[in-house]
């Protein structure tokens, strides 16, 4: 048509540039490795996944992503397109998603970092908006949530995917569904008609090339001679997952110094699984109640934060306050952190610093010592923490001082609260 060009898609031709970098923007979401990023996305219309028009399933959705989801396996993040942000005000939306956010979910900017999780993402849950066919044309498993086709042209490469799309079951376990499709995605054979990728673009990396060819055409002007080409997508700031929902952690020993964690979010029910439950709390929760009978206090901190003190002496305080906690720990980098036991003894359990979570460790501890079992073993043989999805982490337990702390509420047993 007169009236038409051949432009390509420069949006998508800026992700497809910042492929190689995915590890960066997975690190840049503190998603740790063998973690499954679950991006959650939305349009802004009334049908779409955040819209009040269809079943409205998100509030019940998000805090299950955080609370189903073993917190070391998958790290859950959510995308919300400009206009939900500017219809219903800041305020608002993180008011409805701070239960899921106290349970570790990331907030993306949507504007500056939306295409960055996007190839970060490992599985997408969302509805008939661009993001996902996005993630579509990029390979990535995409999960209907809202596929209404209200809006949509019948005819449109978009509406052939909602068509085709697996759907989201809302009120079934997620985790099968999401393993379900993950490890499908890896089977599927090629499609025999063209797939979101062809039909995002047909020129992939030349629409600068060819938008400035047009626009200099329309101009009148000679084209500079030097190439045309699309700023770099921005390597995001740093975004720690700081969980402040309380923890439910099932445990398992499985041999000498080796111990199975599973963490769950602020479960609704206990979680299944065989093994050993407690219940690990980071300071800053929200209940002091379930703080006051946690068996694991934890917080994320440096070791000279005048506010907290050092971490002898931060642990010494918890203890002290919460004579039921067996205990403290402070993570203090991304590989290590300092317990401190109820008889007070204080040890460093360190991990290489791209691995696990520290707090996981912690647990690992917490079940070694409630076996009945001692420190001294781990100290002298090193643990042995998995926390599934094929994660496996050598972390070594070394005493801090040679000799008891005289600990608040020392006792004979380490798991002992003091009478």
């Amino acid at each position: 048509m007169p009236t038409a060009v051949l432009a390509g898609d420069p949006c998508f031709d800026r992700i497809l540039a910042a492929r190689p970098y995915r590890e960066r923007f997975r690190r840049a979401l503190d998603v740790r490795p063998g973690q499954r990023l679950v991006l959650l996305n939305s349009t802004w219309n009334p049908d779409s996944l955040f819209g009040d028009g269809g079943e409205d399933i998100l509030p019940s959705l998000l805090p299950r992503l955080t609370a189903e989801l073993p917190a070391d396996e998958y790290r859950p993040a959510a995308v919300l397109h400009p206009n939900i942000w500017h219809g219903h005000g800041p305020g608002q939306i993180r008011v409805w998603l701070d239960r899921a956010r106290r349970g570790g979910l990331a907030l993306v900017d949507p504007l500056e970092g939306w295409r960055q999780a996007l190839i970060a993402a490992d599985v997408v849950i969302g509805d008939a908006g661009s993001v996902s066919y996005y993630a579509a044309a990029l390979g990535t498993p995409v999960l209907m949530g809202a596929a209404s086709p209200d809006g949509l042209d019948a005819r449109s490469p978009v509406a052939a995917f909602v068509r085709q799309a697996p759907r989201l079951s809302p009120y079934a376990p997620l985790r099968a569904q999401l393993d379900a499709l993950l490890d499908g995605a890896g089977r599927r054979q090629p499609e025999t008609v063209p797939g979101p990728a062809e039909l995002v673009s047909s020129a992939p990396g030349q629409a600068a090339t060819l938008l400035r060819r047009h626009f200099y055409r329309l101009i009148g002007i000679p084209e500079p001679e030097e190439p045309a080409l699309l700023d770099p997508l921005p390597l995001p700031p740093y975004e720690r997952v700081t969980r402040t929902a309380p923890m439910r952690v099932v445990t398992r020993l499985l041999g000498t110094g080796e111990i199975e964690v599973s963490r769950y979010a602020d479960p609704r029910s206990e979680p299944a699984g065989d093994g050993d439950a407690h219940t690990a709390v980071h300071e800053d929760t929200l209940d002091p109640d379930r703080r006051a009978l946690a068996d694991v206090i934890f917080r994320y901190g440096t070791v000279d934060d005048p506010r907290y003190g050092n971490p002898e002496e931060w642990t010494a305080e918890v203890l002290a306050r919460h004579p039921y906690c067996a205990l403290a720990a402070l993570v203090t980098d991304r590989g290590s952190c300092t317990v401190r036991t109820r008889a007070g003894i204080l040890l460093r359990l360190s991990g290489a610093p791209a691995a696990a979570d520290p707090a996981a460790y912690v647990s690992a501890l917490h079940a070694w010592l409630a076996a009945g079992k001692a420190w001294e073993e781990l100290a002298a043989g090193g643990m042995t923490v998995r926390t599934g999805g094929g994660g496996s982490h050598q972390v070594s337990v070394t005493p801090v001082t040679p000799d008891h702390l005289g600990g608040p509420g020392g006792s004979d047993s380490p798991l002992t609260p003091p009478r």
